[in-house]
């Protein structure tokens, strides 16, 4: 397993007229995570392209528990459990930086896409590497 903790300061632009972060942000706050996650791995989504493959969610979920608020403090911790093969599954919990319990958690699904065709393809060997080398022990 690959785990990664993002930070998020909750902007007043990113709150509801109730007062609590806009539900479609906190996919936003999975991308930030994932984003970075990537990125810890040395596969910054601008490698991925190099590579010639986009990584398109074909599936998010989320699950929210309790309200996020203005100037919260967040902690959004993404993992990733498994090798992948021709798609990729991320999970997510976001926590208030001083709580133990999740204010919201989910998930997406990645699947790989060669540009070229447009078709989706098998995870190219340089993505297998990465994911293997940091699932041996690397974490951030």
């Amino acid at each position: 397993m690959i785990q990664h903790v993002s930070d998020i300061r909750v902007r007043y632009s990113e709150t509801d007229q109730m007062h609590a972060v806009y539900y479609g942000r906190f996919f936003e706050y999975f991308e930030q995570a994932r984003s970075e996650l990537l990125r810890s791995m040395g596969l910054p989504y601008s490698r991925i392209e190099e590579m010639g493959l986009i990584l398109p969610v074909v599936e998010a979920h989320a699950v929210y528990k309790r309200p996020a608020r203005y100037d919260d403090h967040l902690r959004v911790v993404v993992r990733f459990r498994d090798k992948p093969i021709a798609r990729i599954r991320l999970d997510y919990e976001v926590f208030r930086a001083d709580d133990s319990e999740p204010i919201a958690d989910g998930y997406t699904i990645h699947t790989f896409v060669n540009v070229k065709t447009g078709k989706p393809t098998r995870a190219p060997a340089q993505f297998v590497e990465a994911v293997e080398h940091h699932m041996n022990g690397k974490t951030s």
